[in-house]
């Protein structure tokens, strides 16, 4: 039972940063659009990034096809670090590049091992 509570506070724990990003992007959608083309990166990706940002975490919360889920905000958290985070002369650049690779790693654990009973995953499938 423990270990089923845990887990789901795990899952929110790691999902609620990038659920609030997401809502953030939205409520300053020119704001994050300009900062990624200021980076190089296509402003045309903000959207699919939302998306993800927003559905995925809640998929996990809820224990929907969390495996899929972690999996996509896994390669996410590499990309954003690769893209966004390489400026390792800026202390908050080298600190964020660590964090997203260490939030890739957690959500390669639920990669593997998915969701405990507190899922719907679970329900679904008994």
């Amino acid at each position: 039972m423990v270990s089923n509570i845990l887990d789901l506070i795990g899952r929110i724990f790691i999902s609620a940063i990038f659920l609030l990003s997401g809502v953030s992007k939205i409520g300053n959608y020119e704001g994050s659009h300009g900062w990624m083309e200021s980076l190089g990166v296509p402003g045309v990706l903000l959207i699919p990034a939302i998306v993800l940002e927003v559905v995925a975490p809640i998929l996990i919360i809820v224990g929907y096809q969390v495996k899929i889920s972690a999996a996509l905000l896994s390669l996410f958290c590499i990309a954003t670090a690769v893209i966004f985070h390489t400026d390792f002369s800026n202390q908050i650049q080298f600190v964020s590049f660590f964090k997203n690779i260490g939030l890739a790693g957690g959500f390669l654990f639920l990669a593997i091992h998915g969701a405990k009973n507190f899922s719907l995953d679970k329900k679904l499938n008994r």
